[in-house]
């Protein structure tokens, strides 16, 4: 997509949304920290027009200074009532990026006051400026979100803005993993279990960790207490840093980001875990199967994917150990 020119009197950008789970809003992350790098000086409003998102609450504390504003439950589950008022208290938005893509719900979203509207809804029937001809969308989200974000005139090659971390989680993630060792992050986790490759693998990939004379260090959510124990017998010389005193994992996106950023590579499979790290800027190996890496890839800035499907099957076990050892060569030895 050919980059129309910017704007550079944008002092307010509105991006609209339906709702946003953790899940959801992980994966929009880089969509967020390139918004804020294109526009440094904007007044940066999220709405989620029907839902909650949690920008709003469980992630609030990473996007400080990348969105200056979150709108909830705008009243966009009840649309009609814009026909004869204008949406967010008919205030005015330089840039309004409607994300969603149905044409109906477009179609109120653009009655925000605005002077330039972007939305991929009826190929981009109702937005002010359009894509070439001959536009594919992207199958990933969040690739078709930074395509609305280049029609618009922002930048979406460079690293983004930083995100912003505790600096009590970040000194505690310096005490956990301080500097010196090759740390190489393994989160073997997934939601569902034909999203996981083989937990005797990981363990495996750690021991060569090891030899290679590296510290593994698994992170571990929630879901992945009962492998605690097994793990820190399996492999003695790993570190467990999201694993709390009481010998459970303690759920926190952003200590799991500030530990990815000690990590020198990661492997992880298909799951939120996987975005976390991507988040992080760590170099990720990405490991899929059933699911489709093309739409669910994480946006990461180093990124490998290793998909059952090169191995002949959709199934995890498919994945041979040789083959994401060395993907994890090639980013150690960058």
């Amino acid at each position: 997509m050919n980059k129309p020119a910017a704007n550079p009197d944008i002092k307010s950008v509105l991006v609209y949304v339906g709702g946003d789970l953790i899940g959801d809003a992980l994966m929009k992350l880089p969509f967020v920290r390139a918004l804020r790098a294109s526009y440094p000086d904007a007044h940066i409003a999220w709405c989620a027009g029907k839902h909650k998102t949690a920008f709003g609450k469980e992630l609030k504390i990473l996007v400080t200074g990348l969105i200056d504003e979150v709108i909830e439950e705008a009243g966009f589950d009840n649309a009609k009532q814009f026909l004869w008022r204008r949406p967010i208290d008919g205030r005015h938005f330089d840039l309004v990026i409607d994300t969603q893509r149905g044409v109906a719900a477009s179609y109120f979203v653009r009655r925000i006051r605005h002077r330039r509207f972007i939305s991929g809804s009826a190929k981009f029937l109702l937005s002010d400026r359009k894509p070439d001809s001959g536009y594919q969308r992207p199958a990933a989200m969040v690739q078709q979100m930074m395509d609305l974000l280049t029609l618009a005139g922002g930048e979406t090659n460079t690293a983004g803005a930083p995100l912003s971390l505790p600096e009590a989680e970040v000194t505690a993630a310096a005490t956990a993993l301080p500097d010196g060792p090759v740390y190489v992050g393994i989160a073997p986790g997934a939601g569902g279990r034909q999203k996981r490759w083989p937990l005797d693998l990981f363990i495996a990939l750690a021991q060569h960790q090891i030899e290679k004379g590296r510290t593994p260090v698994f992170i571990l959510g929630p879901g992945e207490a009962e492998w605690t124990p097994l793990l820190i017998n399996a492999v003695p010389g790993a570190l467990f840093p999201t694993v709390g005193e009481n010998g459970r994992p303690q759920p926190s996106v952003s200590y799991s980001i500030s530990v990815g950023r000690r990590l020198k590579a990661a492997v992880a499979n298909d799951a939120g875990v996987g975005h976390i790290l991507a988040a992080a800027d760590t170099p990720l190996v990405s490991l899929f199967g059933p699911t489709p890496a093309a739409k669910f890839a994480p946006a990461a800035s180093t990124l490998t994917v290793i998909e059952a499907q090169s191995f002949g099957s959709d199934d995890m076990t498919a994945i041979p150990l040789e083959a994401v050892i060395e993907a994890i060569e090639k980013f150690v030895g960058l």
